[in-house]
């Protein structure tokens, strides 16, 4: 498996881009986690601010001190921090640009995400806006910005418009994808600094690991978003 990238590096925050099938912190697999070889690396605690799904690459953000972890953490609660995903999906959305708003329950056995279109007792909300930036035969490129935090959110509501991610069994893909990985990655984060109090935006460069990364990357660049 590939190594972490550091993609930011402060007093305050460590921002790093995750390769998919890594698990963000320990879990029963025993397999080394992103926040181990943050600590490694740094030769202190830190403390995740969010959470990131196994199967998925990106951005992970990682306060470095207990301040900042309680500010941005509060960030991600009341939905100032702006999170924009990258998603290759089968097929393509029904229209190129839209809000998806679904409720969602949990099957706590599986841990998958069910998108109903109508509130239920024990649903909670869910809302995203995609766009599409890009599509080849079989394939389209969307980027993707969760309004909500839920559980499996972006996986489930894609999958519930007819298009689900490349290699996400779990949500209807044909298919998995080598390495525990899915076609889903944590691009872009946009947070108040947590001492300087200033706007930042933070990046984690698409994978590299087949040609449809490699296209969605070059959507991207050439729609300059």
């Amino acid at each position: 498996m590939a190594e972490p990238q550091i993609c930011y590096e402060d007093e305050a925050l460590l921002a790093l881009n995750k390769p998919p099938g890594m698990p963000a912190q320990p879990d029963p697999t025993g397999d080394l986690s992103l926040l181990a070889w943050a600590e490694a690396r740094t030769g202190q605690a830190v403390h995740p601010v969010h959470r990131l799904d196994r199967p998925v690459s990106g951005l992970m953000l990682l306060a470095r001190t207990s301040a900042a972890m309680t500010q941005v953490q509060q960030q991600f609660r009341n939905g100032s921090v702006r999170k924009e995903y990258v998603a290759v999906v089968a097929g393509a959305p029904p229209q190129p640009e839209g809000t998806l708003v679904h409720f969602l329950t949990q099957n706590p056995r599986t841990h998958r995400a069910y998108a109903h279109a109508e509130e239920r007792p024990g649903a909670v909300r869910a809302e995203l806006r995609y766009r599409l930036i890009g599509q080849g035969e079989r394939y389209a490129f969307l980027l993707v910005q969760p309004l909500t935090g839920r559980h499996h959110q972006i996986r489930a509501q894609l999958a519930a418009i007819g298009c689900p991610i490349r290699g996400d069994v779990r949500y209807g893909a044909r298919r998995a994808n080598a390495g525990r990985s899915i076609h889903l990655h944590a691009w872009r984060l946009t947070l108040e600094h947590p001492i300087t109090k200033q706007n930042m935006t933070l990046e984690a460069p698409l994978p590299q690991t087949d040609t449809l990364w490699i296209a969605a990357a070059q959507a991207l660049q050439a729609g300059k978003f």
